[in-house]
């Protein structure tokens, strides 16, 4: 039942089509919830209230790499956190190394970038 779930979302991400990913998520949604895994009917019934945005999932080829790489950063932003002596600062360095500002410098002992556009006073 994985893998035929798998090969719908395989088969919308090829077509783009609505009908297509609507047709085999509807095939997917009534075997599950005819089967005997209480899981995979738990799924089905998911899957069906949150239909409008699954279809739309499945059209734009969305999976949830985002959220792990997202993840993966949170992860070492704690492990590198271990002497700091608060939450506080834990939270900052999380915000620093997830936000991805282009203008710091990779080392510490380096000058920042200057920006790209100035802003200027202008006089009346």
């Amino acid at each position: 039942m994985k893998t035929a779930l798998r090969q719908v979302y395989e088969a919308a991400a090829q077509a783009q089509s609505d009908e297509v990913t609507k047709a085999g998520l509807k095939k997917w949604i009534s075997w599950a919830s005819r089967s005997r895994l209480e899981p995979f009917k738990r799924l089905a019934k998911t899957l069906l209230t949150h239909w409008d945005g699954v279809v739309a999932g499945m059209l734009q080829s969305r999976n949830n790499a985002y959220a792990e790489a997202m993840n993966v950063l949170l992860q070492q932003a704690k492990r590198a956190a271990r002497g700091y002596r608060n939450t506080e600062n834990f939270i900052a360095i999380a915000y620093l190394r997830m936000s991805k500002l282009v203008h710091l410098p990779t080392s510490p002992f380096e000058s920042a970038k200057p920006r790209t556009q100035r802003f200027t006073r202008k006089c009346a």
